[in-house]
């Protein structure tokens, strides 16, 4: 089954543009997520939305963060993008008849509940500062020379 990558591409994005002085253009970005430049401007335009970047454009435009990266939560940027599955498992049928997968029906959708209440929990206690410290730790923990953002 192939897993929902957006939450994670599109932190690494808005890192990057933290790290830039001004705006960042679609096909930069594009270029550090090896993606085309309009996968980048439509899940912008929904963070757009949210209040979580903004665009200008024209020469000198692009894409900058809205609010301070501690203001700014994974929780944000997972409902921005929609709110996606944070599951890959589900049950065999939603509505069965058997009284047996019933029970099982019952028992896993407690246990799914209470595993994604927890994940968005932990969501909206990381910031995108916690993020970029982390990144400047390893930055500085890596040999001279040694550049990360050449690819953004």
């Amino acid at each position: 089954m192939k897993r929902d990558s957006r939450l994670s591409g599109v932190l690494h994005v808005l890192l990057h543009m933290a790290e830039q002085d001004g705006p960042v253009t679609s096909e930069v970005l594009a270029k550090a997520m090896d993606t085309n430049p309009v996968v980048v401007r439509r899940v912008m335009a929904g963070l757009r939305e949210q209040g979580l970047v903004r665009s200008e454009k024209g020469h000198g435009g692009g894409w900058t963060i809205a609010r301070p990266l501690d203001r700014i939560t994974l929780r944000d940027i997972y409902d921005a993008l929609g709110s996606p599955s944070l599951l890959a498992i589900g049950h065999r049928t939603e509505v069965p008849g058997c009284l047996v997968e019933q029970a099982v029906n019952t028992a896993l959708g407690h246990a799914f509940r209470d595993a994604e209440a927890l994940l968005l929990a932990r969501f909206g206690q990381v910031t995108l500062a916690m993020l970029s410290a982390d990144f400047h730790a390893r930055m500085t923990a890596r040999p001279q020379g040694d550049r990360e953002l050449d690819h953004g």
